[in-house]
């Protein structure tokens, strides 16, 4: 496995049979001081069923919200919402959006992350699924739950997204509008099937 780019990477793919639903560590990127602009998970193992994403995170822009994305192997092309769902509470307020379309050049959407015009120390939280990524006879579904809580001024949105490609899940690339500040932290996790 290859490090990911050379910050905390840690591996645990030797002599590992799982059992069917088991999660495995593949890499963990915390980011440094200074922050990063991007995260790539690279060499991902074809074994697993699914993929996971489990991370904390805030960027260092003065801004209160920040779009995070995740793109495929590189790949700029064909991140679909069409017939997608967003759920979306705010503590106060419930909304529900059917029929979000749209695409991305980006990557698919992820997520929000708070900025520094938030509460100091507010870190957003979030799960990424990534289904039959190594599937090459389906599209990769994604779904994600995210969310923060900063005074009540927070949020929890589960949407998710299609990656219309039957390319299997090589590498994923973590990119955020906005460089991600220090102490973020993205883990990348295998289940078994």
């Amino acid at each position: 496995m290859t490090p990911v780019l050379g910050i905390i990477a840690s591996s645990n793919q030797q002599g590992r049979t799982g059992v069917v639903g088991a999660y495995e560590p593949i890499a963990v990127a915390t980011v440094p001081s200074g922050g990063l602009t991007t995260i790539t998970f690279g060499s991902i193992p074809q074994t697993y069923t699914h993929l996971q994403i489990r991370y904390i995170g805030r960027v260092t822009s003065a801004s209160n919200d920040v779009g995070l994305y995740v793109k495929f192997n590189n790949s700029d092309a064909n991140y679909q919402y069409n017939g997608g769902h967003a759920l979306i509470g705010t503590g106060s307020t419930f909304t529900s959006v059917n029929g979000y379309n749209g695409t991305s050049t980006v990557g698919g959407g992820i997520g929000q992350l708070p900025g520094a015009n938030r509460t100091s120390g507010v870190f957003g939280t979030g799960v990424i699924d990534i289904l039959d990524y190594a599937n090459t006879n389906k599209n990769t579904v994604v779904r994600t739950l995210f969310g923060y809580d900063s005074n009540g001024a927070g949020q929890t949105i589960l949407l998710g997204f299609v990656w219309v490609d039957t390319s299997a899940v090589t590498s994923i690339l973590i990119n955020p509008d906005q460089p991600l500040a220090q102490n973020s932290q993205f883990a990348l996790y295998g289940i078994k099937g």
